[in-house]
Order: structure tokens, then sequence, then C-alpha cells
């Protein structure tokens, strides 16, 4: 009687409000453990210099895998079994909006790799456009240098000096 009363009382968006907010704790830990399980995917493919054993990093990876399903199970037991009946079909809508994000996301995610990708090449054709540049700017310096050394021992030579004592 008191609970009904209670429900009552309560002001429906805030019941939802809180719904909300409860499943988002719940989702922000899944993403979190996520993210661990896409790091540690991550650097499986690069060589390991750590000291655990290759058998000690898989479990870690199964517990975590695990932990993730049964996060997810209970996540959609509790949309679906506990959820009010005025959201409707909660996790139907939620799953399809899931799947909307994640397509966006790799789509993103492409993006902005293709992006990063274009100013490294971007960066490094900067870079041989530079060298190219300094090589001839430093031939042509080197030729410079050399003409001005031959025409400085060309005046300083016996020769040209007894050329020069005759002509005048």
């Amino acid at each position: 009687m008191q609970r009904v009363q209670q429900i009552a009382k309560a002001d429906p968006n805030d019941v939802f409000l809180t719904i909300g907010n409860d499943l988002g704790l719940l989702m922000d830990e899944y993403d979190k453990i996520g993210k661990a399980f896409i790091q540690q995917e991550a650097e499986a493919k690069v060589v390991y210099t750590g000291t655990e054993s290759i058998g000690k990093r898989a479990l870690a990876r199964v517990i975590i895998r695990s932990r993730l399903d049964a996060m997810l199970a209970e996540l959609r037991e509790t949309m679906v079994y506990q959820a009010p009946p005025e959201l409707g079909a909660l996790w139907t809508k939620y799953e399809a909006m899931w799947k909307q994000i994640v397509i966006e996301q790799d789509e993103a995610h492409k993006r902005e790799t293709a992006r990063l990708q274009q100013e490294r090449l971007d960066r490094h054709r900067l870079m041989r456009k530079r060298k190219e540049y300094a090589t001839w700017y430093g031939a042509i310096l080197f030729v410079v240098m050399w003409f001005l050394a031959v025409l400085v021992l060309i005046r300083e030579s016996q020769t040209y000096r007894s050329l020069s004592y005759y002509v005048f």
C-alpha cells in the first residue's frame, strides 16, 4: 500500500530520469571495460616486452570478455524485465540506436584515419621538398663558392700578376 502511494506521489519524469541515470552508469562501466578490452587487443598486435606470460594475458582478455557479456546480459534483462511498461520496447530501441551509433563511429574513425594518413603523407612530401630545395641551394652555393675561389686563385697567381704587369 505504501509502495503504491509512494509511486503515485512520484513524478513520472523523475522515475524515467532515475532509470535513465542508473542504466547510463551501467553503460558507462560497460564502455570502460570495452575500451580496456580493445586496448588489450591492440597491444597484442605489437611486440610485447613485458614480463607477463601469454597465458596470463589471454586469461585477462577472456575474463574481460566474460565480464562484458555478463554486463550486457544484465543490461538487457534490466531493460526488458524491470523497465516500466511506459518505456515500451526499451531494449529493442536501445539496440537499434546502439547499432546506428556504432556504424556512425566506424565511419568517423575511417574519416579520421584517412585524415591522419593524408596529414602524414603531406608532412612527408613537405620534408622531401625541403630536402630537395636544400640540396639545390647547397649545390648552387658550392658552385658559386668554387667559382669565387677560382677567381681569387687566378687573381693571386703569378701568371695573372705577370700579365697585368705588362699591360699597364
